[in-house]
């Protein structure tokens, strides 16, 4: 299956919390998106990764993509070696995307800046003719992503660009309270963490409502580009 846009999270619940209006609206408008988690988040102070598992799947029927998979990499170890590189590969030349999404390039949870050069560094390295991967035994054929873009996480980074998401911050919300274990829950006995506050989930939508303020729309999202981000001509900026 070939996807228009494929997004990775190093952990599930990274690209709900990220992108996941932006992912919505692009399935809406007919483009084929598909997530892969890194890891499973064993490593999380609350839950479990068998329930981070169900809660992510739950999620992806949410935001109606066509696929999602977990790479079962190490929670908080998992290294940008030439290992956990092929496996990426393999994913980028199995769905051959136009566009990747990825981790913040800088941000609290070590993983994500990991992830976010792990996967960047992946998306060149399957354009090499040279490194050969397989898939159900025949070799694939290389594949580089048009575009490498980077979601914004706990850290306010100022972006690059910003999409109107108005209209799908509710499709967003609704994705990120499926992983019901990690998020406020006022009857939850589980330790406090610093994304179960109820001012963390209220932040899910006053951050998309605050860059949506700045560009004139009622909700947003930002991103941030390794290249200069181009247009068509001045007319296609909002």
């Amino acid at each position: 299956m070939k996807l228009d846009i494929l997004v990775f999270g190093a952990h599930p619940d990274d690209v709900e919390l990220g992108c996941g209006a932006t992912i919505a609206k692009e399935v809406a408008s007919g483009k084929k998106v598909g997530i892969i988690d890194l890891t499973r988040g064993e490593l999380g102070t609350r839950g479990s990764a068998e329930l981070r598992a169900k809660e992510a799947a739950t999620s992806a029927k949410i935001l109606g993509v066509s696929v999602r998979e977990n790479l079962a990499f190490a929670d908080g170890f998992f290294t940008n070696d030439k290992e956990h590189q092929l496996k990426i590969i393999e994913k980028i030349r199995k769905y051959q995307p136009e566009i990747v999404l990825c981790n913040a390039v800088d941000d609290r949870h070590i993983d994500h800046p990991k992830g976010s050069k792990l996967v960047s560094d992946a998306c060149f390295l399957s354009g090499l003719l040279k490194i050969e991967t397989k898939i159900e035994g025949l070799v694939q054929e290389k594949w580089r992503p048009k575009q490498v873009y980077h979601y914004i996480q706990w850290k306010n980074i100022e972006p690059h660009f910003v999409i109107d998401v108005t209209g799908f911050i509710d499709k967003k919300v609704a994705s990120v309270l499926a992983y019901g274990s990690q998020f406020f829950d006022p009857n939850s006995k589980e330790p406090q963490t610093p994304i179960s506050s109820k001012n963390f989930t209220d932040s899910v939508t006053y951050r998309a409502r605050d860059l949506g303020r700045l560009i004139g729309v009622e909700h947003a999202e930002g991103f941030t580009s390794e290249r200069y981000v181009a247009v068509q001509n001045l007319s296609k900026l909002i």
